[in-house]
């Protein structure tokens, strides 16, 4: 099972093949709630999120494609990890009231992952591009590592030069995924 193409495996879980959706429940699942568990979820939304997950994928798939360029199970878990934010999120900016239910529409929330993750595939596409150094210069700053530790572990010269480079390296991001034909459709 393990041995087939990511898009081979994606193609068999949209037709519903039992084997693939039990590997997914025994590799990814436990994944999940390890993720949505140490950020400040319980089992009940890892099950939630998984679900989720599972029918965007679906309806993506059917309706517009989807190219997996790593492994399925890689690829399932990316979307559980940025729907799992997105609730994070969605779940500060709400305000708490015992006394009022709001009734959500699946639907639009459905449709918006859908662009969320498809905005996110082709951020990571355009993120490939760039050089090694731009890669892991982006991936400290998105990460919030101080400009003094990028100094330190790049070799600049200042935190002038760190801030520049970061600047240019995002710039240079943005132009990619400013100039991709599926821009306009995304943003």
């Amino acid at each position: 099972m393990s041995s087939l193409s990511g898009n081979a495996l994606l193609h068999q879980f949209t037709q519903g093949d039992k084997e693939v959706i039990k590997m997914l429940y025994e590799k990814v699942f436990p994944k999940v709630i390890s993720y949505v568990g140490k950020n400040n979820g319980n089992y009940d939304d890892a099950q939630e999120i998984f679900q989720k997950a599972l029918f965007e994928i679906i309806v993506r798939h059917k309706t517009k494609g989807i190219d997996i360029k790593s492994t399925f199970e890689g690829y399932i878990f990316t979307v559980c990890r940025n729907l799992w934010m997105k609730e994070l999120n969605s779940r500060k900016r709400q305000v708490r009231n015992d006394t009022y239910i709001e009734l959500k529409v699946d639907e639009d929330n459905t449709i918006a992952s859908i662009i969320d993750q498809e905005r996110w595939d082709l951020f990571e596409e355009k993120l490939k591009l760039l050089s090694d150094n731009c890669r892991a210069l982006l991936k400290d700053f998105f990460d919030k590592v101080p400009y003094k530790l990028i100094v330190k572990k790049f070799n600049y010269s200042c935190e002038n030069v760190a801030f520049q480079r970061v600047f240019k390296c995002k710039k240079r991001l943005g132009d990619l995924i400013r100039t991709d034909t599926r821009y306009k459709d995304l943003f």
